[in-house]
């Protein structure tokens, strides 16, 4: 058996694998590919034959920009499921790499010094009334957001049942930048009954007061709400206020006051808001 699948050194194996032997001993570190043997004296490290075709698929996975974490799950699924995983990541690529051209786009508009776009945004004014909220705050990357807010919003509506349900539109408000490099937090809020607030946060419940304030803001569809796109809405309103002397007094926010699950592309289904003077 050793004859059909000999033992190949760390420089032989890489060769054949086209890969580096510093490659190699990182993926060893990862567990991703360990030596069939390590000499106990030199501490040279051989591989079985055997071996180059898992070398040679973490070689194409990482062709495709792959994390090493996700060949690992990709490694140690079965063969249907794993491929399952490979095209699960390449659609989230597909859909990151769309996302990135449309921010490009935005980007050279806003370089430019143009304009084009905002002056779709009807921006309105209203006061919000002090509300009482149940809160989850996260710290978020942009890709998980949109599984982060309706998971985390359909869990405190349903606690929310407890105290009387939800009295008004749930909120998301972004205490922090979330792009490519910053996570964050960001808090969902969703509002219950204040005179049940005390109960709520007797029971162990994460609740809050959210001040009353003013605020501007602007009515977007559902694909409006897309990656970057909304950042053009939010560029809409900022402007607004910078133009009529507003001066913003809290972070920014999305206030989702239809079903998501039901409404369609062209349907109204969130203010981008923000707190001003």
């Amino acid at each position: 058996m050793e004859d059909d699948d000999p033992l190949l050194s760390i420089g032989v194996f890489a060769r054949r694998a086209r890969l580096s032997p510093k490659a190699l001993r990182v993926y060893d570190r990862q567990g991703l590919l360990t030596p069939d043997r390590v000499d106990a004296v030199n501490g040279y490290r051989y591989y079985r034959q055997s071996r180059l075709t898992t070398a040679r698929l973490i070689v194409r996975l990482r062709g495709l920009d792959m994390p090493l974490a996700r060949i690992a799950e990709v490694l140690a699924a079965p063969e249907p499921e794993a491929a399952g995983l490979v095209a699960a990541y390449w659609e989230g690529v597909e859909r990151r790499v769309a996302a990135q051209r449309e921010l490009a786009v935005h980007l050279r508009i806003q370089l430019s010094g143009g304009t084009e776009g905002l002056d779709m945004y009807e921006i309105r004014q209203r006061d919000v009334p002090e509300q009482a909220v149940l809160v989850e705050q996260r710290h978020v990357r942009p890709e998980d957001l949109s599984v982060w807010i309706p998971e985390t919003c359909s869990r405190l509506e349903e606690e929310a049942k407890a105290y009387g349900g939800v009295v008004a539109a749930p909120f998301v408000i972004y205490h922090g930048e979330v792009n490519e490099d910053s996570d964050g937090p960001v808090e969902l809020c969703v509002p219950i009954d204040p005179l049940r607030a005390s109960e709520a946060a007797e029971a162990g419940a994460a609740v809050r007061t959210e001040p009353a304030h003013r605020e501007a803001y602007t009515t977007i569809t559902k694909a409006q709400v897309e990656y970057p796109q909304i950042l053009s809405a939010y560029d809409a309103v900022y402007r607004w206020i910078e133009a009529n002397d507003g001066g913003e007094t809290g972070p920014g926010r999305e206030v989702y006051f239809a079903d998501w699950a039901s409404a369609g592309s062209a349907t109204e289904v969130c203010d981008i808001a923000v707190p001003v003077a």
